[in-house]
């Protein structure tokens, strides 16, 4: 018999109910509802207004794309489109939508739904920060940059309801994989216009009973710093292979409280877990403890129009100065590996040949160089992080470490994630906690971030070389010349030093073993309508 421990709470007050004749509540009190822990309160529920993994977590339960990730092979699979065929140049898409596709209203998804939404992040009044995962698309990118204003010339064409027709700029390997992500996703004009205008950001049409998404969930109610509640979506074309009756998303970003709320059966997936706590479920509960490789890099940006931080020795000396090997040893212990680069090894056999050394000697030497000796003089400035014991953790021992090598003082300090991302947006920091998760399996997934239009940038970085390189990477259909390209772009990028790499993801977070159909996967992607409870035997 299963612990009563592994049991979620509202399944064990489901139990005692049959047993004891006392009636329930709301649905969300019954017994086929995953609790999964965000570590984080969203944005937006708005696809084309986010930027981050505990968006991206709930809005793939309210939203597909055409094409879906298959979470073991982590290849493209049909989803709204059943199929699609390919131009022999690669360069012209044409994809077949199906007839049965719903919206959560009932209404048929069409292609004008995703050219529509597509046309929405494009927008340049909306200022999408993901607008430049669309820039593959043939005139996505001066259309969003407003060089031209006919959404005609851009390569969306629907051809009638269930066609669409999508011609890029030139043949991008990672195309299809890319419509799991939010910014591909098909959005409800009539939803969207009923509440606000088509690019105004805050529009409400993403809050309770105003939503309308076409995932196998719906939305039932957001209660912000509360919860997201999701329920099965009787329209969704795929209805009948979803086996959970509900989601419900928290946004608990303590990683005690999260852990306690594990060990008490409120959530069954969490975000992460405490760093001290790795060895003691390794050592008595194995089964719960998920470590994985993950595509992912946490690094610090730099706010490069900020003195003393815009004189480049400056920023090397701060990275020079770090001692990532000691920091994953000592601090992380989840098998996390030293970053040297921005991109994670060996991503789709891509690998960078630059790398910021760990060279105390030269960063005191560049420190000096740049005018403060032994730190002296050297304003104080800060640190920023989004709310996080690791995240603080980790702060703690960079700074010490800076300290020690570099004699200067770093101040750090926290702000819940909404708050952080609006500082970061503004480049309103000195330094800031950053990471990267792949959307894509793909390099230039990460290395594009940084181009001067990249909008995920924020680090006020403007390099003509550089761009120059993402371009012309691009137009580079051959994957050893592409990838050559990229080498040079990522060279280019640690030799100005906008960002200090910091270490190589692992996940490591807690699940519940009544959480089936769970496969683990470098993106960390979670297709929900995959999973299920196993509850057989849980006798109370």
């Amino acid at each position: 018999m299963p612990r009563l421990r592994n049991l979620p709470a509202i399944l064990c007050c489901a139990a005692l109910a049959a047993l004891t004749g006392c009636s329930g509540g709301s649905s969300f009190e019954g017994g086929n509802i995953l609790h999964v822990n965000l570590g984080a309160e969203v944005q937006d529920l708005d696809p084309d207004l986010v930027t981050g993994v505990p968006e991206h977590r709930a809005l793939s339960s309210l939203f597909e794309g055409l094409t879906d990730l298959d979470p073991a092979t982590m290849q493209p699979v049909p989803a709204v489109a059943k199929s699609w065929d390919i131009s022999e140049d690669a360069t012209r898409y044409t994809f077949h939508l199906r007839d049965d596709a719903k919206w959560s209203n009932g209404d048929p998804v069409t292609a004008k739904d995703f050219a529509y939404g597509w046309q929405r992040i494009l927008t340049p009044s909306l200022a999408a920060e993901y607008a430049y995962m669309l820039y593959c698309i043939k005139n996505a990118k001066p259309f969003n940059e407003g060089k031209i204003t006919e959404f005609s010339e851009v390569g969306v064409k629907v051809i009638d309801d269930h066609t669409l027709e999508v011609t890029l700029e030139s043949p991008t390997p990672y195309f299809l994989s890319l419509h799991y992500h939010q910014s591909y996703f098909p959005i409800h004009q009539a939803t969207v216009e009923k509440f606000g205008g088509m690019a105004e950001r805050g529009n409400r049409w993403t809050r309770t009973g105003n939503h309308v998404g076409n995932g196998a969930f719906r939305l039932v109610e957001w209660r912000p710093d509360e919860y997201i509640r999701v329920e099965k979506n009787p329209y969704y074309w795929d209805a009948a292979s979803v086996r959970l009756d509900g989601i419900e998303f928290t946004p608990i970003s303590d990683v005690l409280t999260e852990e306690r709320n594990f060990r008490a059966g409120k959530t069954q997936i969490t975000e992460t877990i405490p760093l001290q706590k790795i060895e003691v479920y390794r050592e008595e509960n194995p089964e719960e403890l998920m470590v994985n490789p993950y595509l992912g890099v946490y690094f610090y940006r730099i706010n490069v129009t900020r003195p003393p931080l815009n004189d480049v020795r400056v920023r090397l000396a701060l990275s020079k100065a770090l001692d990532r090997e000691r920091l994953a040893a000592d601090v992380l212990k989840a098998g996390e590996q030293p970053a040297y680069n921005l991109t994670p090894p060996d991503t789709a056999g891509y690998t960078s040949s630059a790398k910021m050394d760990y060279n105390p000697e030269e960063a005191k030497r560049l420190l000096a160089e740049a005018g403060f000796p032994d730190g002296k003089g050297f304003p104080k400035i800060e640190l920023l992080y989004n709310t996080s014991e690791q995240h603080k953790t980790i702060a703690e021992a960079v700074q010490q470490m800076w300290k020690n090598t570099l004699n200067v003082e770093i101040g750090l300090y926290n702000q819940d994630w909404k708050v952080y991302l609006d500082s970061t947006d503004t480049l309103n920091y000195d330094l800031a906690r950053a990471a990267w998760i792949g959307d894509v399996v793909d390099p230039m997934n990460f290395l594009e971030m940084f181009t001067s239009y990249g909008g995920n940038n924020r680090t006020g970085y403007d390099s003509e070389v550089y761009d120059q390189l993402i371009e012309q990477a691009y137009a580079t259909p051959e994957q050893g010349p592409r990838y050559e390209i990229m080498r040079r772009a990522e060279a280019q990028l640690l030799e100005d030093a906008p960002i200090i790499p910091v270490y190589f993801y692992t996940t490591k977070y807690l699940k519940a073993e009544e959480v089936k159909g769970f496969i683990p996967n470098i993106l960390d992607y979670r297709r929900w309508k995959d999973l299920w409870l196993d509850t057989s035997g849980s006798g109370v």
